[in-house]
């Protein structure tokens, strides 16, 4: 499933939680870790310094992100390693970066819930998210568990679309390294099914969409069950990133693997910013995988 996992890293608390799952995963599937740092000359000039910068401050930063990977490298250890230095900005190059050494997965730490409560929208996660062609594992450094003993559970949200089927073979394949169980859930999404805030959804189209979701689990449960998992089943009605995330914390799970719709239409995730929201407010990695991976 693995061969190259890129890790970019800013030397920040949640990068080092990235570093440290993609350390994991290089192990369970033999791959090897790529770890890279932007240097963001745009950033560093500022908005008002129109000349840019010099060159020995150039290279200062440059040396800065040598340190920044240096002092990851240690969680690597018996792991084939390649590092990086590039100037660009950042988003843009670590996509190229991963499309240029065939990267497979990109593990990525996200700020999340902080400040304002603001969105990722706009941050270098939520680009590489919505626009890298593999699948993309984001932590917080707020996580409330850790991966130094693998994963136990692991959940797989699905509504039977093609986005959110996308995710299923790598929650599978994950889960059969890690022999964890899955979990795959759906959530009835109550508000696209009422005609207002106070209605309630009618009954009969409840019951239609209560028994897509019974499908949509079950296949996950079966395929989960071909690869000798343990596997639980569970649909509810509610609000899908809402009740995604209460049923994470409620059965103790240490990932989620969920599919996004990328880049279409609106450039909108999955079910109305789904999946964008679990990945803001989740206490557990979160592997998001673009629909296209799936053509």
């Amino acid at each position: 499933m693995y061969d190259t996992v890129l890790v970019p890293t800013d030397g920040s608390d949640h990068a080092e939680q990235a570093g440290a799952h993609a350390a994991f995963l290089a192990r369970a599937f033999d791959a090897s870790i790529h770890l890279l740092n932007v240097v963001d000359l745009q950033a560093a000039a500022g908005p008002i310094n129109a000349g840019g910068v010099d060159e020995a401050y150039v290279e200062r930063l440059e040396s800065e992100g040598e340190a920044t990977i240096g002092a990851l490298e240690p969680i690597f250890e018996d792991v084939s390693v390649e590092t990086a230095v590039v100037r660009g900005r950042p988003s843009e190059t670590i996509l190229d970066y991963a499309a240029e050494h065939d990267a497979d997965l990109l593990a990525m730490g996200t700020h999340g819930r902080t400040g304002l409560e603001r969105y990722i929208a706009g941050s270098v996660v939520e680009h590489v998210v919505r626009h890298a062609t593999v699948p993309v594992l984001t932590t917080r450094a707020v996580e409330t568990s850790t991966v130094d003993d693998g994963y136990d559970e692991i959940v797989i949200p699905t509504d039977g679309s093609e986005p959110s089927t996308a995710a299923v073979e790598h929650g599978l394949a994950i889960a059969e390294r890690a022999d964890a169980r899955v979990h795959a859930i759906n959530v009835v999404n109550v508000a696209t099914l009422s005609s207002g805030p106070d209605q309630t959804a009618p009954t009969e189209l409840l019951a239609e969409f209560t028994a897509r979701g019974e499908r949509a689990t079950e296949e996950i449960a079966t395929a989960a069950a071909d690869r000798g998992l343990d596997a639980t089943t569970t649909v509810r009605e509610g609000f899908p990133a809402r009740d995604i995330l209460d049923y994470v914390e409620a059965n103790d799970a240490d990932l989620v693997a969920m599919g996004t719709a990328g880049r279409s239409g609106l450039n909108r995730f999955l079910l109305g910013s789904t999946t964008e929201r679990v990945i803001r407010h989740s206490p557990v990695p979160v592997c998001a995988v673009n629909a296209r991976d799936a053509e």
